[in-house]
């Protein structure tokens, strides 16, 4: 048996005995996979070889899952952009991480990056000192369409095929079908006096920092930012932040 049986395994007995000291489950203790689990489906191939193109990283990470009672979990990770989860390979097939359990956990760690689970979505920690800074990885996925009148696309189509992606599992696929346009985006939020908000753009950015404008301008003027680029708007931000 191969280490991530163990994992697995390790897993399943941790949220296990997690969720009957949180009085989650009252019932009798349900089958392993069934009480942590949901198997979204088999992959097949191998992972070096396929494009993750609605997931975070190009390949599943070495990561961690710390628990709020202070038990910590490694295991190979990943983050769906598309359902939003954070996702483990176990012998290629990919698993989602029960909703039930998503309260107990404390901190995700992917390779070297951090996530936590806050207002009901998973986060990425850009900065937590001063000021709290995160990231929401999303994407939009573009369904095909029939051919409608005047060279168009029949939208009931489009959305017919999004449907039965999500219906039949295909969002956990390593890779989409091929006539599936996937285009990923970013939320990013800032924590001021225990409130988040967010951006999706520079202009909104801008407007977020109207009191410091002269500051937000020389800097836009000095430095080259690219809102597609995290790290181009995290430098952004902590400029703003500490000046």
């Amino acid at each position: 048996m191969n280490r991530n049986y163990f994992a697995v395994k390790r897993i399943s007995y941790i949220f296990t005995l997690s969720a009957e000291n949180f009085n989650i489950f009252p019932m009798k203790r349900f089958p392993i996979i069934f009480l942590l689990f949901m198997v979204i489906c088999a992959v097949h191939g191998q992972t070096n070889t396929i494009t993750l193109s609605h997931y975070l990283f190009p390949e599943f990470q070495e990561g961690k899952i710390l628990m709020k009672n202070g038990t910590e979990v490694k295991t190979l990770l990943n983050y769906n952009a598309l359902t939003e989860e954070v996702v483990f390979d176990d012998n290629s097939n990919v698993l989602a991480i029960g909703k039930a359990v998503i309260p107990q956990i404390d901190t995700v760690f992917i390779g070297d990056r951090k996530f936590i689970y806050k207002d009901g979505k998973f986060l990425e920690v850009l900065h937590d000192s001063s000021y709290k800074f995160f990231s929401q990885h999303k994407c939009r996925v573009i369904p095909p369409g029939k051919p409608a009148a005047y060279g168009g696309t029949s939208e009931t189509s489009a959305i017919d095929s999004y449907s039965s992606l999500i219906s039949d599992g295909r969002v956990y696929n390593l890779k989409l079908p091929d006539d599936f346009k996937v285009k990923p985006y970013t939320v990013y939020w800032i924590e001021k006096e225990g409130k988040l908000k967010s951006f999706l753009s520079l202009g909104q950015l801008k407007s977020f920092y109207k009191k410091k404008k002269k500051l937000y301008e020389e800097y836009m003027k000095n430095y080259k930012v690219d809102f597609e680029d995290q790290k181009s708007i995290v430098d952004l931000v902590n400029y703003m932040e500490t000046h």
